[in-house]
């Protein structure tokens, strides 16, 4: 064995599958961001005024162009170091190799975070009076106005000119059962399987999500659990264009035995991620959240 390995690169193809099919807020994360200085991002976006009518005597008209920028900056910076001695990895028949840590760890701890991290960001952004500036909605859901508060929800976006594409209907298991009560259900049996399971509404995609990673707010001092005022998150609808969700450095190493002072006589284990999640000011309208009271 080499007396480094960076498993970021050498797990590259395999992680970045990884985090495609268990990351369950993976459809909100923001292609090709683009940092200024060390945890900076700035998001331009661009004011027009509309049409005055034309005159076949005189010049155009013209109006102003206004040019902003939303900044942001990235807080949440999470690390881990963990030491095997080389005897526990050969006497355990490598259950205890980086390969099998490396999957153990981000299969329960850095994938379930970043979800966790990502729905309550969100709601403490929606909430926050200087971003969103937003109350969440407290009806108590049941199979029997589920589909009047989705519906509700759709036309307040439309209305709302948020684009018809590509929302997202985030749900706990427990509305997801209300939906499936809800709705007429065609079942279709294949190879003697009935399936009852419903991705998708009208223009909605749907995606249940464990209850456990749909709280408002988390105690990330170690590892991450529920925070003492946390409320029970039912349903999330969102437009992933209101949000700005980015990882902008992930890091994993393994040194070998003998390799690092720290190491001596075991392998050093190390992986650190840096990433956050932001609601854009200008497009809150493109969000919604149900809450338990």
């Amino acid at each position: 064995m080499p007396n480094t390995v960076n498993y970021v690169t050498a797990f590259e193809t395999q992680l970045r599958q990884k985090y495609t099919r268990e990351l369950l807020s993976v459809d909100l994360l923001t292609e090709n961001v683009n940092f200024i200085g060390a945890n900076i991002v700035k998001i331009p976006y661009v004011r027009v005024k509309g049409y005055k009518d034309h005159s076949r005597t005189n010049d155009f008209n013209r109006q102003t162009v206004e040019n902003q920028f939303m900044t942001k900056t990235l807080a949440h910076d999470r690390d881990i170091e963990m030491k095997v001695d080389a005897m526990d990895v050969d006497e355990t028949n490598q259950v205890l190799s980086a390969a099998n840590l490396t999957n153990t760890f981000e299969t329960e701890q850095a994938i379930p975070e970043q979800d966790v991290y990502a729905f309550s960001k969100l709601y403490a952004d929606y909430t926050n009076a200087a971003i969103g500036n937003k109350v969440a909605d407290t009806t108590v859901l049941s199979s029997a106005n589920i589909l009047a508060i989705i519906d509700g929800i759709q036309e307040t976006m439309t209305n709302a000119e948020v684009p018809v594409d590509g929302r997202i209907l985030y749900v706990t298991p427990t509305v997801n059962k209300f939906i499936k009560n809800a709705l007429t259900r065609q079942l279709t049996a294949t190879d003697g399987i009935v399936s009852r399971l419903i991705t998708g509404l009208d223009n909605l995609k749907i995606k249940e999500i464990p209850a456990g990673r749909m709280k408002t707010v988390y105690d990330f001092s170690d590892g991450f659990v529920p925070g003492v005022a946390a409320k029970q998150i039912n349903m999330i609808c969102v437009h992933p264009t209101s949000v700005l969700y980015t990882k902008k450095h992930s890091y994993i190493h393994l040194w070998a035995p003998g390799s690092d002072s720290r190491a001596a006589d075991s392998y050093l284990y190390q992986n650190r991620a840096y990433w956050d999640l932001f609601l854009l000011e200008n497009r809150v309208d493109g969000v919604w959240f149900n809450v338990a009271v």
